[in-house]
């Protein structure tokens, strides 16, 4: 038996798993900006789920850049009195039980390719624009290796802010993330209700990203996620592969482009295909 989580930057989702293929109802409840008050609640749940059994093992994903074993949070800007917490080994103190624990983008992006909109393809790219936006390379079913993970988001597409003066700074997440939005505009993103802003220029960035995304990782379909993506309103797909097609020149076909599948379960889908890791050690 294992236990899931997926830790947001507003509320935390466990969930019990009696194998490799599925789990129960999630359990959510919100997250302390504090590490030392989210840990006893996060005890209570997992020994809630656990029902006096023994754990396997537990999986999940958080906001945030990790050490380089994997076992330090050592950056999350959603949680930011979380920083330097060694949170695998304090659950792994709470369950007796080995931990997975990575980014939370990626942890979704592995969900979407072992379960959902990228199953049964060999190379998937994930990318979540919600708050922020990150995402992950996905390789035969598993995170693709890393120093530090991956931070999509961070790449530069307007290095002297020209193209857009009134963009928060000079990375991808400072045009098309619904904390940029909400900074230029004075809205929140569901609030921004003109339609160039939906079917042209958040498109148009999109596209640019995505084409240093896919010219760099070759994938054979790209999956993208977050609110701003599936929430309404949200960002066109129609018009983002518009502009890819009018960018992207160096390969002789196109990944395939679609939007996520899982919804809101999807970090714990990708928690379900981490724990398969757990599960082969047992």
């Amino acid at each position: 038996m294992f236990i899931l989580f997926d830790i947001g930057g507003t509320k935390m989702r466990f969930a019990r798993a009696e194998d490799s293929e599925n789990f129960g109802e999630p359990v959510k409840v919100p997250t302390p900006p504090l590490f030392e008050d989210a840990l006893p609640e996060m005890e209570r749940v997992i020994k809630e789920l656990a029902r006096g059994e023994k754990i396997d093992g537990m999986a999940g994903g958080i906001a945030g850049v990790f050490n380089r074993s994997g076992d330090i949070l050592v950056k999350s800007p959603n949680l930011p009195k979380w920083k330097d917490v060694p949170l695998k080994e304090k659950l792994e103190h709470i369950s007796g039980a080995p931990v997975e624990v990575r980014n939370d983008a990626a942890v979704v992006g592995l969900g979407e390719a072992v379960f959902g909109a990228g199953k049964e393809k060999s190379i998937v790219v994930y990318m979540t624009v919600s708050t922020g936006v990150g995402g992950t390379r996905i390789v035969d079913g598993k995170i693709d290796a890393s120093a530090f993970g991956f931070e999509p988001g961070w790449q530069i597409i307007d290095m002297d802010k020209t193209a857009c003066p009134d963009c928060r700074g000079i990375y991808l997440e400072d045009h098309i993330s619904g904390r940029s939005l909400k900074e230029r505009y004075n809205e929140e993103p569901y609030e921004v209700s003109d339609r160039k802003i939906w079917d042209d220029v958040n498109p148009k960035w999109l596209a640019a990203g995505l084409n240093n995304t896919i010219v760099h990782w070759s994938p054979d379909i790209v999956v993208l996620g977050g609110s701003m993506m599936v929430g309404n309103p949200s960002i066109s797909l129609e018009k983002t592969k518009e502009y890819l097609n009018e960018y992207l020149k160096i390969f002789p076909e196109h990944p395939e482009i679609v939007k996520a599948s899982l919804k809101d379960d999807g970090g714990l889908w990708g928690a379900l295909a981490l724990a398969r890791c757990i599960e082969c050690h047992v």
